[in-house]
């Protein structure tokens, strides 16, 4: 049987699950949709893309193709609602199309790049009543990078680890401010802004985007200068799947010096940690911007990591300096090239290969939930020697303290959506488990949201703030008005806490360019209807 016919026998048996509300065997929760729009969509899919990028239930690669960049186990269930089609794009035809059959029949397209979605936003649905599709752009993956103008072309499908790769091949002078997962999507990681170790050096990643492609809610391909600036700006860190399919980026490479400096300091909670971290709050966000120290706090240890870039005689001066309490040593130094440092902070350890950096991942092997908080005001010694007590528990995770100020502190908060730009630093809790069950989800996520709580009143307020790449669903979800199109009343609950004053403009813009709300989940910005006259 030829390919053609074995789409059509697929698209056959997924409009017969429908006609007959049934799920496969493998899911109890695959998206029931009325039948006329979802077969119409499937025909129109079928009309208008090859068949060997495009998977629905019926056909046989359907889940793996679904679950390959799953990276939480918590979406992974019989219960979760599941996209009626999958289409893995390997051009951008294929995306135009399957946002103009989506439009044409009333299915939603949801874009996903590396699956890194900390609710899963990229490939699933809290609702099983509306048909949604994915467009998976993984194979859109393509990095080009041009040494003499310090620049990269970037598909959304790519990882970081395969950008960082692809710079490190042509050039050692050359990195990129993204952050530590190797195995993140691009695409995401842009679209919420992004940041990482050379954060108070160069700023977010996406302070470094200077043009991209992305496929609106027509269907049509558009750079920056046909999109405008308002839809450039509001790509950059106002999350992504609310304002079009972001097909590429051209990045603005920054220049790292031969050798930099790393290393790793252990204070157990006896060896004066809780002293150590509140002192840190007043020294990282203030120390030069060639230096970046993080503090990850797990079971009863505070661990500092720091990134310098320079040698390591530098580094050992400038702690003696700022931070002669921590007592960093010569001996605990190493140094390296930029790309070393990135495989040592990614998989802990030095000596690793460049080459691990191009292992997209596997299927999941853990549940996770994590929440994110800024700190604008140094928390008081006692309240971290109370949080001590927190890590001793069987269901504890972990703590993460990165530190702002530097470049970050220089730009405007409106500068991109992007706003906590003031702040001492970011807070995210996170928590990860291995057994399944409700039990043990509620157990974990149960000291997650414990943890968040209690640390409420020393945290930013009115509104509380959050990081959208550290997306979480306990901060509200978007619903429906009669019009069919996200409130926008609704979404301020979880809006202002992402992006503060910048939420209104990313509401406005979502009007101009997507006003019939297509681009939609239960985190994407609402159009502000009717949108500011000038804008």
């Amino acid at each position: 049987m030829d390919m053609a016919g074995s789409f059509e026998l697929a698209l056959l048996a997924a409009c017969i699950a429908i006609l007959h509300h049934a799920a496969p065997v493998t899911s109890t929760a695959a998206v029931a949709a009325p039948v006329t729009e979802t077969a119409g969509f499937l025909h129109c899919l079928a009309a208008h893309l090859p068949s060997g990028v495009v998977y629905t239930h019926g056909s046989n690669s359907y889940w793996s193709i679904l679950q390959y960049s799953v990276k939480n186990l918590r979406f992974v269930t019989p219960a979760t609602p599941t996209p009626i089609a999958v289409v893995a794009a390997t051009n951008a035809s294929h995306v135009q199309a399957s946002v103009r059959c989506g439009a044409r029949h009333g299915v939603r397209v949801r874009p996903r790049s590396g699956g890194h979605d900390y609710e899963g936003l990229s490939y699933r649905s809290l609702h099983a009543a509306r048909p949604f599709a994915v467009v998976d752009l993984a194979a859109l993956r393509a990095v080009r990078v041009d040494v003499s103008r310090e620049t990269a072309w970037v598909g959304s499908g790519a990882t970081l680890g395969e950008l960082y790769y692809a710079i490190a091949k042509e050039t050692p002078r050359l990195g990129f401010p993204g952050g530590l997962g190797p195995t993140v999507g691009i695409g995401g990681h842009l679209s919420g802004g992004g940041f990482g170790l050379l954060l108070r050096k160069h700023g977010l990643a996406a302070d470094h985007v200077v043009d991209a492609v992305v496929v609106d809610a027509k269907g049509r391909l558009l750079d920056r200068a046909a999109m405008g600036e308002d839809l450039f700006w509001a790509i950059r860190g106002g999350g992504g799947g609310s304002f079009g399919v972001v097909l590429s980026w051209k990045l603005r490479l920054v220049r790292v010096p031969a050798a930099v400096t790393v290393f790793t300091v252990h204070r157990p909670r006896n060896q004066s940690a809780t002293a150590l971290v509140t002192k840190w709050q007043r020294v990282a966000p203030s120390l030069p911007r060639d230096v970046f120290l993080r503090v990850v706090l797990q079971n009863q240890e505070a661990r500092f990591e720091s990134l310098y870039l320079g040698r390591c005689t530098g580094l050992v001066a400038t702690m003696a300096d700022t931070f002669p309490e921590l007592g960093v040593r010569q001996q605990d130094c190493v140094e390296m090239t930029w790309i070393e440092s990135v495989l040592y902070f990614a998989f802990y350890g030095t000596g690793k290969p460049a080459e691990m950096l191009l292992d997209r991942g596997d299927k999941p092997d853990r549940y996770f939930k994590a929440k994110s908080d800024f700190v604008n005001q140094p928390i008081p010694s006692h309240v971290w020697e109370r949080t001590w007590s927190w890590f001793v528990k069987d269901d504890a995770g972990l703590l993460i303290l990165d530190p702002y100020g530097g470049r970050m502190g220089s730009v405007a908060p409106s500068a991109t959506p992007f706003p906590h730009r003031q702040e001492l630093y970011n807070l995210q809790y996170y928590g990860f488990w291995f057994e399944n069950g409700t039990e043990a989800s509620e157990k974990h996520a149960g000291w997650i949201r414990g943890l968040h709580r209690e640390m409420g009143p020393y945290v930013s307020r009115n509104p509380r703030g959050a990081y959208v790449n550290y997306r979480d669903l306990d901060l509200g979800v978007n619903d429906d008005d009669d019009d069919g199109v996200t409130s926008y009343e609704k979404a301020r609950v979880w809006g202002q806490a992402y992006f503060k004053a910048n939420f209104e403009r990313l509401a406005a813009v979502k009007a101009k360019v997507d006003p019939n709300d297509f681009f939609r989940s239960e985190q994407s910005i609402p159009p502000l209807l009717p949108f500011p006259d000038g804008l």
